[in-house]
């Protein structure tokens, strides 16, 4: 019972969607995220997310230890035809990008965070599917690109490859703990990706978000 309360008792409010648990194994409570989730603490706790060709930006501030994590990819373009419409599709990637960057850390610094104490971590992008595009590659330089613009320090990356990755975050620490999955469930996490991914293509990004 315990357990259970102290899982309801650490949530920040806006997160009630994602799914938290008390993690056995590690003896703390756990929110695991799912593609185009986020998620954000103040309290010791662990995120943990599967990545395929998404990426996921952990991301907290070293002097308090509020931090989270993201995860997401960036919608599908239209690669064959070349007109007014497919630039719009284009631009919505970069907007949907710098949306799923900039709620995470807007949430980071509503709840106690100073931008110039973050400190960045990135995974994910891999190419889990031999015989498709390299949906992962677009993501990595999406993501290195906006660290880069919004001079952000990026301390550690494990980006690329053929592998999907599980990552713990703990954002009180900063420890990253991630395992390199190889040949298991890839399909499952091919699907899951594939889904999310139909989901958000060329859906409209809404509102807007002004990076403090």
């Amino acid at each position: 019972m315990s357990q259970l309360h102290n899982v309801e008792k650490s949530l920040i409010s806006g997160f009630e969607n994602v799914n938290r648990y008390w993690d056995q194994e590690n003896q703390i409570v756990a929110a695991k995220l799912m593609p185009g989730e986020y998620y954000v603490t103040n309290q010791d706790e662990m995120i943990t997310t599967v990545l395929g060709s998404c990426v996921a930006a952990c991301i907290r501030d070293v002097i308090t230890g509020v931090g989270g994590m993201n995860h997401f990819m960036l919608p599908e373009t239209t690669e064959n035809r070349l007109n007014a419409r497919d630039e719009a599709v284009v631009g919505n990637a970069s907007r949907y990008g710098n949306y799923a960057m900039e709620h995470l850390i807007n949430s980071i610094l509503k709840n106690g965070g100073k931008r110039k104490n973050l400190e960045v971590k990135l995974f994910g992008g891999g190419k889990i599917i031999a015989t498709l595009g390299d949906v992962g590659a677009r993501n990595i330089k999406f993501v290195l690109d906006y660290v880069d613009t919004e001079a952000l320090k990026l301390v550690s990356q494990d980006l690329g490859d053929i592998y999907p990755r599980k990552v713990n975050f703990f954002p009180m620490t900063g420890r990253v703990r991630m395992k390199r999955i190889k040949d298991l469930h890839n399909q499952t996490i091919f699907m899951r990706e594939k889904q999310y991914s139909s989901s958000i293509k060329n859906a409209p990004v809404e509102g807007s978000v002004e990076l403090f």
